[in-house]
């Protein structure tokens, strides 16, 4: 989408929003990259329907937010978006956030819930959706 969006909109690179923004993208891949190695390593799956997690995943950064992985993506697209200048890529970051909020209250968390159950529902009574926790929450290694 972002290549789209350049295409139709252009850019303006600034060298001081570019240094702003570089950190972003960075951070953003390297978190997104981590959650995928949990899925992997811990709940043995992947991001493909076809291949969802068998385990819940409640390490690294998953003790401190229930949604890392777009949040990852989130940063990515708000650092380009000041990398390039581009108002379009910032409203699409936006965009973005808000179709994953909906779509993680509608379909996302109920699904895990039903996967994962009473661990699930004590995850998400101590771990926040969005805003971290300053300290990593820690499983007592069972449901209630």
């Amino acid at each position: 989408m972002p290549l789209v969006l350049v295409a139709l909109y252009g850019t303006d690179v600034d060298p001081l929003r570019a240094a702003l923004g570089a950190p972003l993208v960075a951070g953003g891949v390297a978190l997104w990259a981590w959650t995928v190695h949990l899925f992997a390593r811990i709940g043995r799956g992947t991001l493909a329907p076809w291949d969802p997690t068998t385990r819940l995943v409640v390490e690294g950064p998953y003790a401190h937010v229930r949604n890392p992985m777009i949040t990852g993506v989130v940063a990515v697209l708000a650092g380009e978006a000041l990398i390039l200048g581009s108002v379009a890529i910032g409203i699409w970051a936006l965009a973005f956030a808000a179709i994953n909020h909906i779509f993680f209250l509608a379909y996302e968390e109920p699904a895990v819930e039903r996967r994962f159950g009473d661990e699930y529902r004590l995850y998400k009574e101590n771990v926040p959706r969005w805003i971290p926790r300053r300290t990593a929450w820690r499983s007592s290694g069972r449901a209630p």
